[in-house]
């Protein structure tokens, strides 16, 4: 049963706080519309790629469609989870999170409808990648529903944002530079390509909150996320393998880079949770956005 109203009581919302802090730039930052880039060049672009370039950017497309498509049907038991704990500035943030998760959804398909691509993509859904958006990530938030505890919210956050957000998706980024932004084509795609990676950081941004936050409070958190973080690590690897194998890069000396950077991301996500162990909930409060990386 709800006792009062945070709005009209005497402190009313806490503005100065992380979550609300990020509801505030989302607002700012998070409205760009999808249909408003430019793709005229990327059209005449696409034409003048080559095969492998093509086989190279249809198969991360594929990837990220798929992604978005599954992080956005797989939100919603996490913000009814912090909606029952009644933290109203972070569920604000959250719905700006999951609309930008749907224009994420939106601005991929439009890419492939610009460039007359209606074909069926599973195909580039890799073995390991369907164990992570068909099964994993689905299980993982849905469980959320039945059970809200500390430990299945802190399995939540390390799945959606720690791997699949600050892993994969980050790592998709990355590959995306190396094959365009060294050829300087398809701006608009890349355009839009630099908004997500924006939003997503706001995204990563609320999951470090989120289980610092857990950690703080319950210390002995740490070797569980710790622990499931180590057994997500081997699937991003394996996803890249096979992506690889699939199709291979523009530059097969990308592959390395991409792995690596990869690995970096985990021990960068492990790094900044480590942090939280020094901290205190009012620390964690007051934590300035671009200490957790946010654009």
């Amino acid at each position: 049963m709800r006792n009062r109203m945070i709005t009209t009581s005497p402190s009313g919302l806490k503005k100065d706080i992380l979550p609300y802090r990020l509801y505030e730039k989302a607002k700012r930052l998070g409205v760009w519309n999808p249909r408003d880039l430019d793709f005229t060049q990327d059209k005449k672009d696409w034409e003048d790629l080559t095969n492998e370039q093509r086989g190279s950017i249809l198969g991360l497309i594929s990837k990220f469609q798929a992604g978005e498509e599954a992080v956005t049907l797989d939100l919603l038991p996490l913000m009814m989870a912090i909606a029952r704990e009644g933290r109203l500035e972070e569920e604000m943030f959250l719905t700006t999170f999951l609309f930008e998760e749907a224009k994420h959804t939106e601005f991929f398909r439009l890419v492939l409808d610009v460039l007359d691509i209606h074909d069926d993509l599973s195909a580039f859904h890799t073995p390991t990648h369907r164990k992570v958006f068909y099964e994993i990530l689905p299980e993982t938030m849905q469980k959320l529903i039945h059970d809200p505890s500390p430990q299945a919210l802190a399995d939540a956050s390390v799945v959606y944002n720690m791997f699949v957000e600050g892993m994969l998706a980050e790592t998709g980024y990355f590959a995306f530079s190396k094959i365009l932004e060294n050829s300087d084509k398809m701006p608009g795609l890349r355009r839009g390509i630099a908004y997500l990676k924006r939003d997503e950081s706001r995204h990563i941004a609320y999951g470090t909150f989120l289980l610092q936050r857990l950690i703080v409070v319950q210390p002995s958190l740490y070797d569980f996320i710790e622990q499931r973080m180590n057994e997500l690590l081997p699937l991003a690897m394996s996803i890249n393998q096979e992506s690889m194998a699939v199709h291979d890069t523009v530059d097969s000396s990308n592959d390395s880079l991409i792995m690596d950077y990869a690995k970096q991301q985990y021990q960068l996500r492990l790094e900044k949770l480590q942090r939280a162990k020094t901290h205190t909930i009012e620390e964690l409060y007051q934590m300035p956005e671009d200490l957790l990386g946010v654009l």
